[in-house]
């Protein structure tokens, strides 16, 4: 017969092990002290992002209105993000309609806070979540990304390593927490991306589940459903967007998360399990947001849309599920969907998205047709931010 395993001991040498495994991998990415750096942008690149043509971006340099930039010996251009903001206020300046080029808030305009959310694991929220902050940042927007998951893949895919970089700093929980919380700005930390601050998560976020309930028997004011919006107040004039990355469960963290947002969108993957887990994941999330409305929670949300990750356009079934949700949803579901490719998930094995990979590193079309996927989705939102603001 073989020897019994004690579970408590195997996963905790999987988790030393794997944990150990992983510090290796970070290691050969990154040398022990660097941090990300995000790479330049080619004028065409460059040109998109800023909304006009090479040709126009060319004369803009011809007349020296703009800075130089990093140009090879070859002569070819090339843009940083900090670039492409100068470039921005100077174009700013001379636009005949506001905003044409910053696209963020004016005066009046309330800071826009939207929630990745699903009930279950792997439906592509982080991954969303973080191609969105990127997307709206190259655009001008000043963005803050908050963590919200205890797994803190959203930390990590910044070059943060959790449970390593934050010991004296603090995460989010710290800014949460019931005994003696931190000021937000004391947990913000600036990232390797232009125009893109992280609050950052980790494993001590879990603490805030198990301590809510102690909280609420004892009237501890804030409640927690009320705690992030509160320590979000100091800090939400110096960012155009908050987004959250939510952990894949409905507990505290997720309703507090939610009574901060302004606006939700729900990652789903369009086959119909994923559809059923949603389906409970909605019945819960309301039958809880019920319970926070009656304490006093503000339940007014800008907009919910669901956005259909890995989508395969050739699935015929896939292609069924999709029109079921339009028909159900209507216009709750987003137009764009976030189609699988390889070239996200291949970026996502040394940490890196589609935005901050070089083009070459991919087959051509592989890279074309996931970028603009992925375009196509943020732009959408992008758009949903503008209409909150009345524009």
């Amino acid at each position: 017969m073989a020897d019994a395993i004690h579970i408590n001991r195997r996963v905790r040498e999987n988790a030393e092990n794997l944990s150990a495994a992983l510090q290796g991998h970070m290691l050969k990415v990154f040398a022990p002290d660097a941090r990300k750096e995000l790479r330049l942008f080619g004028a065409g690149e460059a040109a998109s992002l800023l909304g006009i043509s090479p040709g126009f971006l060319r004369k803009l340099h011809f007349d020296n209105r703009i800075p130089d930039v990093h140009t090879t010996p070859g002569g070819r251009r090339h843009y940083s993000a900090t670039d492409l903001m100068e470039i921005r206020r100077v174009l700013e300046a001379s636009a005949k309609t506001p905003g044409t080029y910053l696209r963020g808030r004016r005066p009046g305009d309330k800071v826009q806070v939207l929630s990745f959310l699903n009930f279950k694991g792997g439906s592509g929220k982080t991954t969303s979540a973080i191609h969105t902050a990127q997307r709206l940042a190259l655009k001008s927007y000043r963005v803050l990304c908050v963590d919200v998951d205890p797994q803190a893949s959203l930390t990590t895919l910044f070059g943060y390593r959790p449970e390593y970089d934050f010991l004296h700093s603090g995460t989010i929980y710290d800014a949460i927490r019931y005994e003696d919380p931190l000021p937000f700005s004391e947990i913000v930390q600036k990232t390797y991306f232009t125009n893109i601050d992280l609050a950052p998560g980790g494993l001590l976020l879990q603490e805030f589940e198990h301590e809510t309930p102690r909280a609420l028997i004892a009237n501890i004011q804030p409640p927690f459903f009320a705690r992030m919006a509160a320590a979000l107040q100091e800090v939400e004039a110096d960012y155009d967007v908050i987004i959250f990355d939510c952990p894949p469960q409905l507990g505290y963290l997720t309703m507090a998360a939610l009574c901060a947002s302004t606006g939700v969108l729900i990652t789903v993957i369009p086959n119909m399990l994923d559809i059923a887990s949603m389906s409970q994941f909605l019945q819960m999330s309301s039958d809880l947001l019920d319970v926070v409305s009656d304490a006093g929670a503000s339940m007014e949300f800008d907009f919910l849309r669901f956005l259909i990750n890995r989508y395969e356009p050739n699935d015929g079934p896939q292609q069924q599920v999709v029109a079921f949700l339009r028909q159900l949803f209507a216009e709750e579901v987003m137009v764009a969907p976030m189609l699988k490719s390889t070239a996200i998930s291949d970026a996502g094995l040394t940490h890196q998205t589609i935005y901050e990979i070089d083009r070459t590193q991919f087959h051509r079309n592989t890279y074309d047709r996931a970028v603009h996927s992925l375009d196509l989705v943020n732009d959408e939102i992008e758009s949903l931010l503008q209409d909150a603001w009345g524009r």
